[in-house]
C-alpha cells in the first residue's frame, strides 16, 4: 500500500505565541502547528513582523521545529500594539491586513512552498481565500489545487469597515454584493472568507451549531447555515507540557496561594478561582449579582483579570467588605494565573457564550473542578458530576441566570464536603485528554478531505 503523501500546510495568523499576542488566537497559532508537525504535516507559519517581534531576520523556528516566516512592513506593523490603541482600532486596519493576506499568497511562491492547504484564522486572514480564488489562481498555475480552511475563533470579530474603504481591498465593486462581501451596506472581511474558503472550522462542535442560530452568528447565521456541510467544530487543545498535571501537590499549592493572596490559611474551606476578562460576555454580571451571597458561605474567592471599569469598582468594594475571604487582582499576571489553576478547588466560567474556552481545560489538568454554563466549548468539555454513578468532571448550569450559577456552586460545595466523592471528581478531571494531539488528528483528517 502506497504511503500517504506528506501534507503541506501554510498556517496564516495575525498573532503567534511567543512572538505576538492579544488573545487566544495567538495560543492556538503557537501550539496547533507543532501538533500538526508531530502528526506528520510539513507545516510553516506566517505572521506579521510587529514591533514586539524580537527576531532578527525574516524567519524563526517555533519550539525549534516549525518554521515561522515574518511579513515585514514597518509602515503597517512597526507599532506599539497589534490592532488598536487606547482611542480605538487603527484606522488603516483594512489596508494592513489586506496587504498581509496578499503577502501570504506571494510568499508561498517566493519560498517555493506549494501548500496543499492554507489554514487561515479570523478576519485578519479571511481575504486569503478571496484573493486565491479570484486573483492569484486565474493568473498563475502555481496556485492551482491549493485549498483553504478558515477557522473562526470568535464570531464577534468580523473585520467590518465602511463601504468607502472597499477599493482598498483591490477587488472590483462586483464583489460588494450581499452574496459576497457586502453586509448591511458595510464591508465585512470575515464574510468574504466564509463565502470563498473551501472549508470553515470553529473551535468547538457546540459553537459550530450555535453560530448558525440567531445572536451567536452576529448577522452571519444564515450564511453559516447555507455552508453547514462545509462547517466543522474542532475543539482547541492545550499543550500539556506547558500545563503539567500535579495532583499530589494540591494541598501545598493551595496553602501557598492562600498565603500569597492574603487569605486565611485553612485547608478544609473551598477556594474558588476566576481568571477572566472582566466583561459581560464572560458572565461577570452573573458573578456580580451573587457574589455577596456566595461570600456569606464558608468559602474563599480569588479573582484575576482586567476589563470593564464597573467591575473594577465593584470588586474593589467587595474586597473591603469581606477582608480575608476574597483576593482581588486587577491585572495580567501569568505566574499568579498558574498558581490559581493549581491551588484552587473550583474554577468559575459562567460565560454568556464561549467559542471554546481554555480556562476550564487547564483547570482540569490540576484537579481544579470547573463550574460552567452549558454553552460552546464549555458544553463540549464539562459534564455534570453525577453523585450516583460517579461520572462527570464538573458542575454545569443552563440558563444565563445568577441564581442558577449560585446553585451550581452550592452543588460543588456539597460534593466538596464529601471527601470520597470529591476525590472521584478530581480523579475524573485528571483523566481527561484535551491535548492538541487529539485536535491535530481531526484537522489532518479534514485537510486530507480537500487536499
Amino acid at each position: 500500500m502506497a504511503a500517504k503523501k506528506k501534507l503541506k500546510v501554510l498556517f496564516a495568523s495575525s498573532e503567534v505565541v511567543p512572538f505576538s499576542k492579544t488573545g487566544g488566537l495567538a495560543d492556538v497559532a503557537g501550539s496547533l502547528p507543532l501538533a500538526l508537525h508531530k502528526a506528520g504535516a510539513d507545516v510553516r507559519v506566517i505572521t506579521p513582523k510587529y514591533k514586539c517581534v524580537k527576531v532578527k531576520g525574516p524567519q524563526a523556528l517555533l519550539a525549534g521545529k516549525v518554521p515561522v516566516y515574518f511579513v515585514k512592513n514597518d509602515a503597517y506593523f512597526m507599532r506599539d500594539n497589534l490592532y488598536a490603541e487606547k482611542s480605538g482600532d487603527y484606522g488603516d486596519n483594512l489596508e494592513r491586513f489586506a496587504f498581509f493576506s496578499r503577502r501570504v499568497l506571494e510568499a508561498a511562491k517566493e519560498m517555493k512552498f506549494k501548500p496543499d492547504v492554507i489554514h487561515c484564522n479570523d478576519w485578519q486572514t479571511a481575504l486569503v481565500p478571496v484573493y486565491l480564488k479570484e486573483i492569484f489562481r486565474p493568473k498563475d498555475k502555481f496556485y492551482k489545487g491549493i485549498k483553504t480552511v478558515l477557522t473562526v475563533h470568535n464570531m464577534g470579530y468580523q473585520g467590518i469597515f465602511p463601504k468607502e474603504q472597499f477599493e482598498k481591498t483591490g477587488l472590483g465593486w462586483e464583489y460588494f454584493t450581499m452574496h459576497r462581501l457586502e453586509f448591511y451596506d458595510m464591508l465585512n472581511i470575515l464574510k468574504g472568507g466564509l463565502v470563498f474558503s473551501d472549508l470553515i472550522t470553529t473551535v468547538s462542535p457546540t459553537y459550530a451549531r450555535e453560530i448558525q442560530q440567531g445572536e451567536f452568528g452576529y448577522g452571519l447565521d444564515s450564511l453559516l447555515k447555507e455552508r453547514r456541510d462545509s462547517l466543522y467544530g474542532i475543539l482547541n487543545g492545550i499543550d500539556y507540557s506547558e500545563w503539567p498535571a500535579k495532583p499530589a501537590g494540591k494541598r501545598r499549592d493551595k496553602a501557598l496561594l492562600q498565603k500569597e493572596a492574603g487569605l486565611e490559611q485553612k485547608d478544609g474551606i473551598p477556594l474558588i478561582g476566576v481568571i477572566s476578562r472582566l466583561a459581560d460576555q464572560k458572565g461577570l454580571d452573573l458573578i456580580a449579582q451573587m457574589i455577596n451571597q456566595l461570600l456569606d458561605l464558608d468559602v474563599q474567592f480569588i479573582l484575576l483579570g482586567t476589563g470593564e471599569e464597573k467591575y473594577h469598582r465593584l470588586f474593589e468594594g467587595i474586597r473591603h467588605n469581606f477582608t480575608g475571604k476574597i483576593s482581588v487582582n486587577l491585572k495580567f499576571d501569568d505566574a499568579l494565573a498558574k498558581k490559581i489553576y493549581a491551588g484552587c478547588d473550583m474554577f468559575l466560567m459562567p460565560s454568556r457564550y464561549e467559542p471554546c474556552g481554555l480556562g476550564q481545560i487547564i483547570s482540569l489538568r490540576y484537579g481544579t473542578i470547573p463550574v460552567v454554563r452549558n454553552t460552546g466549548g464549555l458544553a463540549d468539555t464539562i459534564k455534570e458530576f453525577d453523585v450516583k454513578t460517579g461520572e462527570g468532571n464538573g458542575f454545569v448550569f443552563e440558563r444565563y441566570d445568577p441564581w442558577e450559577l449560585f446553585d451550581a456552586v452550592k452543588r460543588a460545595i456539597g460534593v466538596y464536603k464529601q471527601k470520597k466523592l470529591w476525590a472521584k471528581i478530581v480523579s475524573n478531571a485528571l483523566s481527561c485528554d484535551f491535548s492538541w494531539d487529539r485536535s491535530a488528528g481531526e484537522y489532518m483528517a479534514l485537510y486530507r478531505k480537500r487536499a
